[in-house]
């Protein structure tokens, strides 16, 4: 069991932008509908920004105001696909006999979003970069929690999925729309995550919206399976 508090939140998707248009997503009764808008990372320079692909402008649309003012901030950043969109075309330019780009190759890695953090904030704090199964936001949090444990004063955890390219929607049916989440956590025990055995049911959605649902409509707890793995979420009245 680890304890912990969440000072800070913030969320973005196509259409949904601020808290109150994530809580009328949490209280709607018919399946969203995303539109085409562009994270926006308006407060970098454009050179800055060109280098950013659509999943991390997601992350630093989320990450970036909520490390305002917050020195050595450690980084726990989690995305279960990654940079999939990089990957399916580095993989088409192998198959069609295509030379390769350098600069495509090294932003398909897992670790480039917390690389191109690192240079962009000159931050060069500990930063990990998580791509676990389903329940990779609950893993992202233990990782946070280590952290805390280690005498950090605060962690910003992220989490992002983009749609895949069409290529790979037989397989890859856990991003319902580009998503991504980010939280402050510190120490404190307003929130306990606990890992048990046995069954539950499990979300219709990745863990990490159906968490920001619950916790917008109010409810103080929230339970996550993943295989074998059952995630008790409580936080305190």
């Amino acid at each position: 069991m680890i304890t912990f508090n969440i000072s800070q939140w913030r969320a973005w998707a196509p259409g949904l932008q601020s808290t109150s248009d994530w809580q009328g997503w949490s209280q709607a009764r018919q399946p969203f509908e995303p539109g085409d808008a562009a994270p926006d990372v308006s407060f970098l320079p454009a050179m800055q920004r060109r280098r950013l692909s659509h999943l991390a402008r997601m992350a630093f649309a989320v990450g970036w105001p909520l490390a305002e003012g917050l020195q050595d901030l450690p980084l726990v950043f989690i995305s279960r696909h990654g940079e999939t969109p990089h990957t399916f075309a580095i993989l088409s330019d192998l198959a069609n006999a295509q030379p390769l780009s350098p600069t495509r190759f090294s932003l398909s890695v897992h670790n480039a979003v917390i690389g191109l953090w690192s240079i962009m904030r000159g931050s060069t704090c500990e930063m990990t970069a998580l791509a676990a199964a389903g329940d990779g936001f609950e893993q992202g949090m233990l990782e946070a929690a280590g952290l805390l444990h280690e005498g950090a004063a605060a962690v910003l955890v992220i989490i992002t999925e983009e749609r895949p390219p069409q290529a790979y929607r037989d397989w890859v049916k856990d991003v319902p729309f580009d998503y991504a989440l980010g939280l402050i956590v510190t120490p404190g025990d307003d929130w306990t995550l606990s890992l048990s055995e046995g069954s539950a049911p499990v979300a219709n959605e990745p863990h990490a919206l159906h968490w920001l649902r619950s916790l917008l409509c109010g409810q103080s707890t929230c339970t996550h399976r993943w295989n074998n793995r059952t995630w008790n979420w409580h936080h305190k009245p």
